[in-house]
């Protein structure tokens, strides 16, 4: 784990982490609410060398990692290069749904991304009662709309005590970028539970074509470890 605190910041329990994550599948939804990701496996495309997707009848519907966060926070983009260990920028909002399974050598992961515009916002709590972990994203440039990030979160998980959180602080990068203790502050982290583990973390995504930040690889670790442990 880096050490900065504009990098990483743990708020809760130590977790040790460990590594070794495979890209298996990307897809793309429109923007009108899906079908449950296992409903629209065979449709997803593969890398060469990932596992077959299984049959929907052989297995049921899994509890999903959640990715949210208001549009433009870079989303797709952290979720893109936890995936593929490659940076890949992208400019367009995401207009519906992403989803993208992850496979290590402990588990299985599947993340579902829902854009962040105000017309999708809505189905957020439609699909947090199957979270595994919430991954929340925030623009650490975006000062004048931290007050309604801060309000979309605070909403999402008061209904539930226990789920876990973990929040990028993403564009770290970018000088006007309120550091961790700020966004911790501006998020107002403290109140949201002594019962859940919550999680703050400094990201960036990196140049295009590069190999991730190590605070992005840090974060994929984490991840892996928590999904681990909640199985």
């Amino acid at each position: 784990m880096a050490s900065s605190l504009r990098q990483v910041a743990l708020l809760g329990a130590a977790v040790a982490v460990a590594g070794g994550v495979a890209y298996a599948a990307w897809k793309s939804y429109a923007s009108a609410p899906p079908a449950p990701l296992f409903l629209e496996a065979k449709e997803e495309a593969r890398l060469e060398g990932a596992p077959p997707p299984q049959d929907p009848q052989d297995k049921p519907p899994g509890r999903q990692i959640l990715v949210l966060g208001l549009d433009g926070a870079g989303k797709t983009s952290v979720l893109h290069s936890l995936a593929t260990n490659q940076v890949k920028r992208s400019t367009a909002p995401t207009e519906g749904i992403n989803a993208v399974c992850i496979n290590t050598e402990e588990t299985k992961m599947e993340f579902l991304e829902i854009g962040g515009n105000e017309t999708l916002r809505d189905y957020w709590k439609m699909y947090l009662p199957k979270g595994l972990l919430l991954i929340y994203v925030v623009d650490s440039a975006d000062h004048e709309r931290l007050p309604v990030a801060k309000k979309l979160l605070h909403q999402l998980v008061q209904s539930n005590s226990t789920l876990p959180v973990m929040v990028l602080a993403n564009k770290q990068d970018l000088g006007s970028a309120y550091c961790i203790t700020d966004i911790h502050e501006a998020l107002a982290l403290s109140e949201l539970g002594d019962e859940r583990k919550m999680f703050l973390i400094g990201t960036h995504v990196a140049k295009e074509g590069l190999e991730i930040s190590s605070s992005l690889k840090d974060t994929r670790e984490l991840i892996s470890q928590l999904v681990s442990e909640s199985l």
